[in-house]
């Protein structure tokens, strides 16, 4: 049953050949440009940044754009100036090192380090002819534009449809990781309660609705991309509940974890009356999940742990229950017409 949720381990060809496409034009256009212009014969600097800059997420492409051109800058601006103050040698060489590297930081974004800096130093440092630090600014200047021009336009991704694939493999991944904390309930070998989900699990609702919104922004001169209609109206709101509802189940397979403890004991009762509610709440969130009617499913949920509550009222039980009737009202909410 759990191979079904199996995920493929090796991309579409198809999915492979619009980046490839993408790589290869921001890579030959440049370099063909600078040819026509005529700043060298092997402009291979303004190849690079295709190469450097494009990522899976092509829409951050300007903004990568910007930081690798103020590198390069950086970089021919200090190369010039200590081979115009000292010959080629060591102490040069360790003058433009040690720079380099503080330049690396001191531009740093997001907590990265600027590497375009010291990469043009030493470039320039081994190509000292006259006249090649500005064709090193203006070739890297060129790719740089093409690709943050061009990059983003040629083939583009569709950021709702990667978000929705992401969504259901998260939906996937959550399925198996409910059907183990079941049957751990029910007294499954405890001393091995099978491999524990990753915490990358529980943050992949965030990280999908943060790449969502930061791909359908207005990039540069592009404008705003719009969701399908359907996508409007359902993707968002599940990659919310997504959210909303990962740390509470987080904290029920942690929790239930704990309480059945790592090695073989007495049946517990409240945790064995756990698992009809814990199937309920993971077949009601997949439904919701898959943008499907869940109302039923819920009420169905709900009646269980109402059931449940009545029959283990102790506190230590309610702690175990915390995380699922934290996603029932997650998922009431969402079943909540919008206010206006």
């Amino acid at each position: 049953m759990l191979g079904m949720f199996t995920p493929r381990c090796r991309p579409a060809l198809g999915a492979s050949l619009a980046p490839a496409a993408r790589l290869v034009v921001c890579a030959a256009v440049p370099w063909y440009a600078c040819l026509w212009l005529g700043t060298t014969a092997d402009p291979v600097p303004a190849a690079l940044p295709a190469v450097l800059i494009l990522r899976e997420d092509v829409f951050e492409a300007p903004r990568l754009a910007l930081q690798r051109l103020v590198g390069v800058v950086a970089g021919v601006l200090l190369s010039v100036a200590v081979l115009h103050r000292l010959p080629p040698g060591s102490l040069s060489f360790l003058i433009v090192l040690v720079c380099g590297c503080a330049g690396m930081y001191l531009l740093r974004q997001g907590g990265s380090p600027n590497q375009q800096v010291l990469i043009t130093a030493m470039m320039i440092y081994a190509t000292a002819e006259p006249g090649y630090p500005l064709a090193r600014l203006e070739e890297s200047a060129v790719g740089i534009a093409v690709v943050a021009l061009l990059g983003p336009l040629l083939w583009p991704p569709n950021p709702y449809r990667d978000a929705a694939a992401g969504l259901d493999a998260y939906r996937a991944g959550l399925r198996v990781r409910m059907e183990r904390t079941a049957a751990l309930a029910l007294g499954g070998d405890r001393t091995d309660p099978g491999p524990a989900a990753p915490y990358s699990l529980w943050h992949r609702p965030h990280e999908l609705s943060a790449t969502l919104d930061r791909r359908t922004r207005r990039t540069l001169l592009l404008p705003p991309r719009r969701p399908p209609a359907e996508a409007a109206d359902t993707l968002r709101p599940r990659l919310l509940l997504a959210a909303r509802t990962a740390p509470a189940l987080l904290f029920l397979t942690r929790e239930l974890q704990i309480r059945t403890g790592g090695t073989p004991a007495a049946p517990d009762e409240a945790v064995e009356a756990l698992a009809p509610l814990i199937d309920a709440t993971a077949n009601t969130l997949d439904t919701a999940l898959r943008g499907e009617d869940c109302a039923a499913a819920l009420h169905h949920a709900l009646e269980l742990e109402r059931t449940h509550r009545t029959s283990h009222p102790a506190r230590r039980d309610a702690v175990l229950r915390a995380g699922l009737h934290l996603t029932h009202e997650a998922l009431t909410d969402h079943l909540a017409p919008p206010t206006r």
